[in-house]
């Protein structure tokens, strides 16, 4: 019996260790982010910055840190100010309730819709993730990152925490970026996306 409970433990443990895969090589998004963050029409870095600016710093690709998601929708929220690091209270909304099975342990967080975004073109299905996790302020960015996701037709989504990155203000003080809720803390390691902003 102690054989046995040992033999499934250990196929166990293999098939959570089996759905990573690394990337060495950069991927189309990250060459896509340096790119607009190069750019000064689009890059949220102060001129000085911008200009000694070779590349952001990523964790390398991981396919595990690509996960298929429940999504439980909530009908019923009702819109709310979202605190942000200045004044401004933007309009959310949370649209539902997200599992997944990261590590081998079961997570939740909310995600949400941005009000104001739902009138412009391109953004009719766009859903926001902010979240806290562990590698805040030890590898990330201190405040937590972001991550975004399109509604789904059905209670499945697919998020992509290699996708994650930092608030502008992580760049530039200028902004007013969202606070991640509390809530949406994540008691692990998500090393994936945006590392913390390091100026050279």
């Amino acid at each position: 019996m102690k054989n046995l409970v040992l033999f499934f433990l250990v196929i166990f443990s293999f098939s959570c260790a089996q759905e990573k895969q690394l990337l060495n090589e950069e991927t189309e998004w990250q060459k896509e982010m340096n790119a607009d963050f190069k750019d000064a029409t689009k890059s949220p870095m102060k001129d000085k910055d911008r200009k000694s600016f070779t590349g952001l710093d990523f964790y390398k690709f991981d396919s595990a840190y690509v996960v298929k998601a429940k999504l439980k929708r909530t009908p019923d929220a009702k819109p709310f100010k979202m605190k942000t690091t200045t004044e401004r209270r933007p309009d959310y909304v949370q649209y539902g309730v997200i599992t997944f099975t990261l590590k081998c342990e079961e997570y939740q967080l909310n995600i949400y819709q941005n009000l104001g975004l739902l009138e412009e073109e391109g953004y009719e299905d766009y859903l926001f993730l902010p979240f806290l996790d562990n590698t805040n302020g030890n590898g990330s960015y201190s405040g937590g990152r972001y991550t975004e996701a399109r509604i789904p037709e059905g209670d499945t989504i697919i998020i992509d925490f290699n996708t994650a990155y930092n608030p502008y203000c992580a760049y530039n003080d200028k902004y007013s970026c969202p606070i991640v809720p509390r809530a949406n803390y994540l008691d692990l390691e998500i090393e994936a996306g945006v590392m913390a902003f390091k100026k050279h």
